[in-house]
């Protein structure tokens, strides 16, 4: 398969742009990115878990703390959305 060129890429773009309209772009690309970094997350924690022995100590409370302040402020960034 040969690399695309310019043309190919604005055609691509163009298309794009046709099925999903200019105004749900920005909303398409934050989906996307909002999924990506969820499944960066959770590859990340597969890898991690293989690494843990079996036995390991449950997080101390800050860090369950800290843990649910964050989910907390991504529901108040996703209401502004």
């Amino acid at each position: 398969m040969r690399n695309l060129g310019p043309t190919e890429i604005f055609l691509i773009l163009a298309v794009i742009v046709l099925l999903f309209g200019a105004k749900k772009l920005p909303d398409l690309a934050r989906g996307s990115g909002r999924a990506l970094r969820i499944f960066k997350a959770e590859t990340k924690g597969l890898i991690d878990d293989d690494d843990e022995p079996t036995t390991s100590e449950p997080k101390p409370l800050q860090a369950r703390e800290a843990d649910a302040t964050a989910t907390e402020a991504e529901r108040q960034a996703d209401k502004t959305d």
